[in-house]
């Protein structure tokens, strides 16, 4: 699989990563998805201390020993769940920072982690305190590089303003195409984007409104109301899919845009996994169909956390 550098960094990442938050706690099923990824050349898995309140971090090391250093582990920080005692609490303070990693070194079974990841953020944070602490671990061989995970602009702009980040984590699809607005200031700074939720919770996948849940059967999905989603996805299917997949056509839209990394959806089962992989895999868009696929979609923007 083609390899992407995410941002200024030597980090060469597969153009598709693995997203962990949907492996579940079956090791067994865990690790079979893991090693479909490996087969594929997936080099790139992305875990977080949040998932399954750090179960997911220890199997997704445990699947990964024997090739440690043939693949990038990325995991995530700030949501702080071992003090409360139900649900978690925001903590993006340098103590923190620099405790919880020792945790996920811990849980992953590695001595570094090679992309550590700021796992949301307000404005109202202490950005000087939460580098300080990443920039001080990448001093100490704790991490070799790190990000952020958000998709408020004023919390981007300020991050980016004062940071070393190699890239932003940001929601991205179709269906989602906020982040377009800031590909160019990204790209001035040499910042990638990870997009994660790329098949926008299944509705850009072959199953579309299957996928359905009732509450956006209710309220529609982002800046579509229900019948224009299925307006805008019929339109896809007819106009835009002839010879691709839904999901090759969702995968290969975020990676039409050189400001992307990887993209990472997860996957709940090998075959899924590998639906995914064939996806990626399959011959780029040409401008012609990137042109088809923005005219029927909206080009929304961030309404809030704005300056």
């Amino acid at each position: 699989m083609d390899k992407r550098q995410i941002g200024s960094s030597d980090l060469y990442v597969s153009k598709m990563g693995l997203g962990c938050m949907s492996l579940g706690t079956d090791e067994k099923q865990a690790k079979e998805i893991v090693q479909t990824a490996l087969e594929n050349g997936i080099n790139y898995f992305d875990t977080a201390d949040l998932y399954d309140f750090g179960r997911n971090e220890e199997i997704v090391g445990n699947a990964l020993k024997e090739v440690r250093d043939d693949v990038i582990i990325a995991t995530k920080v700030g949501n702080r769940w071992n003090d409360v005692s139900e649900g978690w609490r925001w903590d993006p303070s340098k103590e923190y920072i620099k405790s919880a990693v020792k945790d996920s070194l811990s849980r992953l079974k590695v001595e570094y982690i090679d992309y550590y990841q700021l796992h949301g953020g307000t404005i109202e944070d202490n950005f000087e305190e939460s580098i300080e602490a990443f920039e001080e671990l990448k001093e100490e061989g704790y991490i070799r590089y790190y990000g952020i995970s958000s998709i408020r602009p004023n919390v981007i702009k300020k991050v980016l303003s004062q940071s070393s980040i190699q890239s932003v984590m940001m929601q991205y699809s179709l269906l989602d195409r906020r982040p377009e607005e800031w590909m160019e200031l990204l790209d001035d700074h040499r910042v990638s984007i990870i997009a994660r939720g790329p098949l926008a919770k299944g509705l850009l996948s072959e199953k579309m409104l299957s996928k359905a849940s009732d509450k956006i059967k209710e309220n529609g999905y982002l800046d579509y109301s229900y019948p224009e989603l299925e307006e805008v996805l019929r339109s896809i299917r007819e106009k835009a899919a002839d010879n691709r997949s839904m999901n090759e056509l969702a995968l290969q839209y975020d990676l039409a845009h050189s400001s992307v990394a990887s993209v990472i959806p997860g996957a709940s089962s090998p075959r899924q996994l590998k639906e995914n992989i064939e996806a990626v895999n399959g011959p780029p868009l040409s401008a012609e169909e990137v042109e088809v696929v923005t005219r029927l979609t909206k080009l929304s923007r961030y309404q809030q956390h704005r300056d």
